[in-house]
């Protein structure tokens, strides 16, 4: 408000108004883009939070179930341990009872070992008695086996003339063998490539059969297409029909609304002839109301010094002698009463003797009231109402 107040002009102050709205406006779009940026950001520190929360209660089992497979683990630990314990008595114990039982097998051992070694001198005697029957048995062994030598070499040599025998014969099996692969295998080309020639004539006629109900199917859609493409182009027809009448009130519409635009681009021109007059105008008589302003502030001066001295007058008049009688009746003929005599003399004191500036009264004010009837009490007049 005090800044308007600083403004002389409604239009500043207007002006500045509107520039306070604007510079206000982008303020409010700058603080809702911000406003909605963090709403964003809340949203999504609200979704980390949320996640964290989750991750937070995922940790806070984790940690749980970990508590509880740790006091597992020290419980099957004590048990280990009890048990290891239990075990190593036990072991301790059966050392025990082995090392016994050991020394007690050592013992039976060495009086076994006592017994054996006397069984042994009598399984040394035995056996050299049964390596002279051994050695008799290989003499005879040796003699058996020359004469087997002798028989199998005779048996390898018949052996011999029967594989030459079997190997020409195999020979001649095998020849005859050749011929009928051969006599085979060209029959079976010949099989083969008459099938591969069936196969071919098979699929050329099933290619063509499809090549058929493929030309049919074409044809089928030939014509159906061209059906349509008649009936199309039928519609086609019409439409263009349709829209040739369109464009003609279209243009027409634009004929009328350009003369419309001319009309009023000429009243556009008119208004701002006569708005530029009308501001011409505006600002002559706002001068003229300025100037007019300060008259009224110089003549509310002047009235106000008058009646002060008029006042004066009419004291020191009623203080000092009074004026002849025969003053009055001249004062009522010519109707001057005392104050317009007053103001008469101070008026010519004025003009003789000092200078008074007074400014050029306009024609506005040529049928107003001259301050000389008014009364020693001061009025102020609104100037802004003025």
């Amino acid at each position: 408000m005090q800044a308007l107040n600083s403004l002389a002009t409604p239009e500043e102050k207007l002006a500045a108004l509107c520039k306070k709205y604007a510079d206000l406006l982008e303020e409010s779009r700058c603080m809702q883009k911000r406003l909605k940026t963090l709403q964003k950001k809340q949203s999504q520190i609200v979704k980390e939070k949320i996640h964290l929360q989750g991750e937070h209660s995922k940790a806070i089992l984790a940690r749980s179930k970990l508590e509880s497979l740790c006091r597992e683990l020290q419980r099957h630990n004590k048990t280990l341990k009890e048990e290891n314990a239990q075990r190593s008595r036990e072991y301790e114990e059966q050392r025990k009872e082995v090392m016994l039982h050991f020394q007690m097998t050592l013992s039976d051992i060495e009086v076994q070992m006592e017994q054996h070694s006397s069984r042994n001198t009598k399984l040394r005697q035995e056996n050299m008695e049964l390596a002279e029957k051994l050695k008799k048995l290989i003499e005879q062994y040796e003699l058996r086996e020359e004469h087997i030598d002798k028989v199998f070499k005779h048996k390898e040599l018949q052996q011999q003339l029967m594989d030459a025998k079997l190997q020409r014969i195999t020979e001649m099996m095998k020849e005859v063998e050749d011929k009928q692969q051969r006599e085979g295998d060209l029959l079976l080309k010949e099989a083969l490539a008459s099938r591969h020639k069936c196969e071919l004539m098979k699929e050329q006629e099933l290619q063509l059969k499809q090549q058929l109900s493929l030309y049919m199917d074409k044809f089928e859609e030939f014509q159906s297409t061209l059906a349509k493409s008649n009936d199309v182009f039928t519609t086609f027809r019409q439409e263009m029909d349709k829209m040739t009448n369109k464009i003609k009130k279209l243009e027409k519409e634009t004929t009328q609304w350009r003369t419309k635009w001319e009309s009023n681009n000429q009243a556009l021109l008119q208004m701002a002839e006569e708005k530029t007059l009308s501001d011409g105008h505006f600002k002559a008589l706002h001068g003229k109301l300025e100037l007019l302003e300060r008259l009224c502030r110089a003549l509310q001066k002047e009235r106000n010094d008058l009646n002060n001295r008029l006042c004066l007058l009419q004291e020191q008049g009623n203080e000092g002698s009074l004026a002849p009688a025969e003053a009055l009746p001249t004062a009522l003929l010519t109707g001057e009463d005392d104050v317009q005599v007053g103001e008469k003399k101070e008026n010519e004191q004025l003009t003789q003797g000092k200078d008074v500036h007074e400014a050029p009264r306009p024609p506005e004010f040529e049928g107003t009231p001259s301050p000389q009837t008014t009364s020693c009490r001061p009025v102020d007049v609104d100037t802004q109402h003025v």
